[in-house]
């Protein structure tokens, strides 16, 4: 563990938790929409009285849908104020005790202190400290069960290797998913999702910088590249950006506010408005072939948004010779973009909620680092149509 590019031991996204109205619904419709298969379960037949869990996974990513059964738990007022949404981007950690006391004493605000979480199958650490919105990060570290001594700390010598007692307790814990969960296997039609690639954060006009700082101050995350409004701007509304990384640029968090003087709402004042917060606006799904992914994911149902026919007369221009038809990516209407790198195909579905908050992109890197910046404005144009038709512009 680098102390000082990742200072928190990060290792990578565990999982994304969503508190959700009612998780059984939802577990089928991620699983017959977009293809993930349940691989465990929580709930009142494991002897958890609060709250339904069910997790889903496609390869790398995975993805708990969490309800409560009581109006007393957290889950509950969560939903009232914002519906169904992400409540928890959760990191694997080296050390969770760790994570939470670095980021504590960089200035996070403590959630949940570090404690142990224990079934038959061994123990994990947990803790979790609180970022924009109602959002939160959970740390989870893995220990062998039985052997955690202490508070569960683990020693770190001073180059940064891990002792052996810390190589003897990661990767210890044996069951489906995390203490408390039981397997169930429910398998879906996998479409080709890989990982995540970013999640996008969206907070209130002014919080940007405040918090690109605090991923930069308490994360030790850098600002990888940064979008101002004359970047992604239209007649009517526009938005600032800036994007946090880890130092591999393994995590990537791109921050949104929306800018003023454009006379319209930004598609983030309405995300805000809706959500009744600062929150993640959207998932981007890595594929390694998107027009299969795409293909099956629109035969599945899902909606996504489209941009006019015109921009694919022009694309090519822009972007240079690419592998694929252009023919196909009109078709599923599919974006492209290019930097110095390569280029990225990319497309969005629509909000995947009642309120218009939540969406997902899908995207395929061919050696591209960017977030399609070629493509700003014919999307923001396909996005204020939507809005104009919420009566939200």
């Amino acid at each position: 563990m680098n102390q000082e590019l990742n200072p928190l031991g990060l290792k990578k996204i565990h999982h994304v938790e969503f508190y959700v109205g009612n998780a059984k619904q939802a577990e089928f419709y991620y699983r017959k929409a977009f293809g993930f298969s349940r691989v465990a379960y929580s709930g009142l037949e494991t002897g958890n009285r609060e709250t339904t869990s069910y997790v889903l996974r496609q390869n790398r990513v995975n993805f708990v849908l969490t309800t409560p059964l009581v109006p007393e738990h957290p889950a509950a007022e969560h939903i009232k104020q914002h519906g169904d949404g992400v409540r928890d981007i959760a990191f694997q950690v080296e050390d969770a005790d760790h994570a939470y006391n670095e980021a504590v004493k960089r200035g996070a605000k403590g959630v949940i202190e570090p404690r142990d979480l224990t079934d038959e199958n061994g123990s994990v650490r947990h803790a979790a400290i609180a970022t924009y919105g109602d959002t939160i990060h959970s740390f989870y570290s893995y220990v062998a069960g039985g052997k955690a001594t202490g508070n569960g700390n683990v020693s770190v010598a001073s180059d940064g290797a891990a002792t052996a007692a810390q190589q003897e307790r990661v990767y210890a814990y044996s069951g489906a998913f995390l203490p408390g969960f039981i397997e169930q296997l429910v398998p879906g039609e996998d479409v080709g999702i890989q990982l995540v690639d970013h999640i996008v954060g969206n907070v209130e006009l002014g919080k940007m910088n405040y918090w690109c700082d605090f991923y930069r101050d308490v994360m030790g995350f850098e600002r990888y590249i940064t979008f101002d409004d004359k970047d992604i701007s239209t007649e009517y509304s526009a938005l600032m950006s800036i994007v946090m990384s880890d130092g591999q640029h393994n995590i990537k968090f791109p921050i949104n506010e929306p800018a003023e003087g454009k006379g319209g709402k930004s598609q983030i004042q309405e995300y805000i408005d809706f959500y009744g917060s600062a929150g993640a606006q959207h998932i981007a799904l890595l594929c390694k072939d998107i027009l299969h992914t795409v293909g099956k994911l629109q035969a599945n149902g899902i909606e996504f948004l489209r941009v006019p026919d015109t921009y694919y007369e022009e694309v090519l221009d822009r972007v240079g010779p690419i592998d694929e038809d252009i023919a196909d990516l009109q078709r599923l209407g599919i974006l492209v973009d290019r930097d110095d790198e390569g280029y990225l195909l990319q497309i969005f579905t629509k909000p995947v909620e009642d309120r218009p908050t939540v969406f997902f992109e899908i995207l395929q890197r061919k050696g591209c680092k960017g977030f399609g910046k070629g493509n700003f404005k014919a999307l923001f144009v396909s996005i204020e149509e939507e809005q104009r038709r919420r009566g939200n512009l």
